[in-house]
């Protein structure tokens, strides 16, 4: 069989596979599985608006993320929580020098490459007053 052959034939093989709704095994990596398992395990949270920053937790970093994150679902359009963690065993302040950022519908990090079984709460406060009743997943 020619190279042009052999080609054409693995193209239509995947074509195939893809219309039919099953990834050729190349495109099933290991961090498509990992990133399941870690935001399967997602807690629900709902946030009520209010002036004070509200400290949600102690919860324990797991193996099944490497990281803390955070998610809105939500269908409101420019509803935005601001999210910070602050680890317990360690300070009293969020991290990132004492940082928030803004989190969104998308998953995001608050923390990165956070040691497993560390202790930690979550500190959330509204961006604007748009953020009145806000479930939000955190994944850690």
């Amino acid at each position: 069989m020619t190279a042009s052959r052999v080609f054409a034939s693995a193209l239509c093989t995947a074509a195939a596979l893809l219309g039919a709704g099953v990834a050729p095994a190349a495109a099933s990596a290991q961090p498509s599985a990992a990133a399941t398992s870690c935001y399967g395990g997602a807690k629900t949270l709902t946030y009520h608006y209010q002036a004070a920053a509200k400290e949600y937790g102690t919860y324990t970093t797991s193996s099944r993320c490497n990281d803390i994150n955070m998610r809105l679902i939500t269908d409101a359009p420019g509803v935005y929580l601001d999210a910070c963690v602050v680890f317990t065993d360690h300070t009293t302040k969020c991290n990132n020098d004492d940082a928030y950022t803004t989190h969104g519908t998308e998953w995001a990090t608050v923390a990165t490459d956070v040691k497993d079984g560390t202790h930690f709460v979550l500190r959330v406060h509204a961006y604007d007053t748009d953020a009145q009743n806000v479930t939000f997943q955190i994944a850690y």
